[in-house]
Formats: structure tokens, sequence, C-alpha cells
């Protein structure tokens, strides 16, 4: 995909620089300053315990407004990671649930350059049906301390989440990966199919031939892309896209939330190094897939076409393919508890 801002865009992007995003943005003027030398503290009700986001948050944190993505934002930690890819363990981000009620563990893979921040209206239905589930930071993304490491491509990435899964899951788990994160949970599967016991797609990205000729411009073309990602009017646009129906007070705030992991500081670095080591290609490994899998599809995907679903159905072994109504590209954020429902009920059968 080229980074073009469409004219939609620039017309969603005016509009963003109305009144919300001046608010916004002068709010971030008078206090970013103050943020970056202290825990940012949420206001509370009177006489409960005053929350404090993680301090390897950016500071922006404090301007999401969704209760959700401040509840998932407040939980998230750092667990130490060895790997081969630094001297030092990898400090990865992550939230846990609580204890499970006996059924398989769940991981949730995010999208491409995005943080387990989009799991923020899933994780807590997974967690509230009884499944203990993992959100993780994937390599080069999120909010990951990745201090040392210099390599952030498809084998790095791999190993990283192999050995989350070997220090903290430590049996077979049902994988799930959303979109570009649907491609990783593919090439996760087929190579530890000891770790996965059941795999689950959300509109994943299986067909694309890797990031295309992204993966032969010069650098410096690459950091002009990178930063275009992180740029208000292309993250509005995407987030438009990516929804059936949506608000633009909705737009604003889910674009906060996209690119909040973006102010971490390596993300162009990683984000450059992924992109220049040619990403996934993982469509001759569909057919490999030995686990059932569960296919699930937003019917009003504007970014991939339903002639995907339709293929993963016919040549992943073992799919079952389900399709929510009034969704988009990311019906775990759309909705919610229609995707909670089918994972849960796919987890629980033999």
């Amino acid at each position: 995909m080229k980074p073009v801002v469409s004219q939609k865009a620039s017309k969603l992007s005016q509009e963003l620089e109305g009144n919300t995003w001046s608010r916004m943005q002068n709010k971030r003027a008078v206090h970013v300053r103050a943020l970056q030398r202290v825990h940012v503290r949420a206001t509370t009700a009177v006489d409960t315990p005053t929350k404090v986001f993680p301090a390897f948050l950016p500071p922006e944190v404090q301007f999401l407004e969704e209760p959700a993505a401040r509840e998932m934002a407040y939980r998230m930690q750092q667990v130490p990671v060895q790997t081969s890819l630094s001297q030092q363990p990898i400090l990865t981000s992550t939230v846990v649930s609580k204890a499970g009620d006996g059924k398989p563990p769940v991981l949730l893979l995010h999208g491409f350059d995005s943080s387990l921040l989009e799991w923020r209206r899933l994780f807590p239905l997974l967690e509230a049906g009884g499944a203990q589930s993992y959100a993780v930071d994937i390599l080069g993304w999120g909010f990951n301390n990745t201090e040392g490491v210099t390599s952030f491509g498809v084998e790095a990435k791999r190993e990283h989440l192999y050995e989350f899964w070997k220090t903290y899951i430590k049996k077979p788990m049902v994988l799930v990966g959303a979109s570009l994160g649907g491609s990783i949970a593919i090439d996760f599967a087929v190579t530890h199919p000891d770790a996965v016991a059941k795999l689950v797609l959300i509109d994943a990205q299986g067909f694309a031939e890797g990031v295309g000729n992204m993966a032969t411009i010069p650098k410096f073309m690459a950091y002009a892309g990178i930063a275009l990602l992180k740029s208000v009017p292309l993250r509005s646009y995407a987030f438009y896209l990516a929804f059936a129906k949506t608000t633009m007070s909705a737009i604003a705030d889910g674009m906060r939330v996209g690119r909040l992991h973006c102010l971490v500081p390596g993300w162009a670095d990683s984000s450059v190094n992924f992109m220049l080591s040619g990403g996934y290609n993982v469509a001759s490994k569909i057919p490999e897939v030995q686990q059932e899998t569960l296919v699930i599809w937003g019917e009003q995907d504007k970014i991939l076409p339903r002639e995907y679903a339709e293929r993963f159905r016919k040549e992943l072994p073992r799919p079952q393919l389900e399709l929510v109504k009034d969704a988009g590209h990311i019906p775990h954020v759309e909705q919610p508890s229609v995707v909670a429902d089918l994972i849960l009920k796919f987890i629980s059968t033999t």
C-alpha cells in the first residue's frame, strides 16, 4: 500500500483540526513537559485508590478518552523475555488476565504497526468468559523496550514470540491473530505446531506477498514513509477505513489509541528494519496449518476483500468461517461481544 493521503483523508484531517483536535493539542502543550517527569494519575471516585499509568508508556497516554483503552493501559506491564536478539532480556509489554476456568490459554496478536491496545474491547470479554488470556506487543511495535535489538524481521518476531510463550504460557494455546497478526499466527503455528492447539484468524492478511516493492526502496525513503504512518491525517483515515460505521469523535480517540505506540523511542528504526526485511509471505504455508482454524471476517471490510475469507476456507485443512455483520476490518473492536462469543465457543469444543 503506497503511503499516500487521499482527498478523503485530507478532508477528514481538516475536520479533526477543528475543536476536538485543537483542544487536545492545547492540553498537550500545557502538560506534556510535566508528564514526562511524573507518573500520570487518573481521576477516580472518592475513597478509591488512584490508578497510575505505567511509567514506560508515553505521557500522551493521558489523552486517551475511551474507558476500555485507559483500563487496558493501566493493566499493562513489561516482563523480561530472553532471546538471542540482544544480550539483555527484551522488556515485553503485555496484559495478562486473571486465572481461567480450565479453557486453553489464549494469546492475542495485534495487526501491523499497532499495539495490544487493539484488544481493549475484546480482552475483558474473554477474561469474563473464563479464558486465561494474554495480549502481547509484537517485537518492534507496541510498547516493548527493544534497546540493543537490531533485527525486527520475520525470524526475530517469531523467536521473540516463541520465547514469550515458552517462558510465560508453557502449554498449547489458542493463537489469535488480526490482520497482519494473522500472518504472524500462521507462520508461528506452522513453525511451532506443538505450541498451538487452535488458531483464530480475524480479517487476516495471508495472501499478500510481504511488503511488496517497499522492501527495495532506499532507506531514506523508507523513513519518509514511516514518518507518514505517524501522521494524524493518515492514522485518522486508516481508522475510518477500518470501521463499517463510526463517528468523528470515535475517529479522534481511535487515532490517539492507534498512534500512541509511535511515540515510543526506536519505533521508526524498528519499523524501517521490518519494512526492508521484506515482511511476511505465508500464502504457501496456509495448507500446512495442522490446527483447527476459526476464520472471523467483518462483512464490510474495506481493507481486505471478502474473497480472502473464502480462500482461507478453501485452502486451510480444518477451517470454520464466521462472518460478522455490521463490522469492517477490525470486528474485535467494532463488534467485540460477537467475536468473544465465537472465540469462547470455539475454544470450548474438543
